[in-house]
């Protein structure tokens, strides 16, 4: 049964695993260096970071939700390739929104998908999302990429 659980101090190698792999960042500009993934682990390990490794047996992925603005959260997923396509990444997304209903302080979520990115936007479309159509999107800083914008109303 999947769940989530907070990010914690050991878990530097998920992230290495997702955001690292040249195939898993294809539609997010490339892998991240060594110290970026350092800074960025920092961050995740925060207890109020919003991040969450996603874990059957073993953690499988990583979702996370951060403030876009004053009424909305901005909303990611990431499952390692030999989990895609098992059902994860919709599965943590329930979860996480029931996590982000319950803060209750945003009206919207939204999410950013590649346009090249089929499975992600299918999760999007899964979960109830508008799409408002296609944005051009920084990530990672510099790096400008077309995204579709999907909005869900929590209202």
């Amino acid at each position: 049964m999947t769940r989530l659980e907070p990010w914690a101090a050991g878990d530097l190698p998920l992230l290495t695993a997702l955001l690292g792999d040249p195939a898993m960042m294809e539609h997010l500009g490339g892998p991240e260096s060594p110290e970026k993934l350092a800074e960025r682990q920092a961050r995740y390990e925060r207890p109020d970071s919003g991040m969450y490794k996603i874990v059957d047996d073993e953690p499988v992925g990583s979702v996370g939700f951060w403030e876009r603005g004053d009424d909305a959260y901005e909303v990611g997923w990431s499952v390692l390739p030999a989990a895609q396509g098992r059902g994860y990444a919709t599965a943590a997304m329930e979860l996480l929104l029931e996590i982000i209903r319950a803060v209750g302080d945003r009206r919207y979520v939204h999410a950013y998908p590649s346009v090249e990115n089929g499975p992600s936007n299918a999760i999007c479309r899964k979960l109830g999302f508008t799409l408002l159509g296609p944005r051009e999107f920084e990530y990672p800083k510099g790096h400008l990429m077309q995204c579709n914008d999907w909005q869900l109303d929590l209202g």
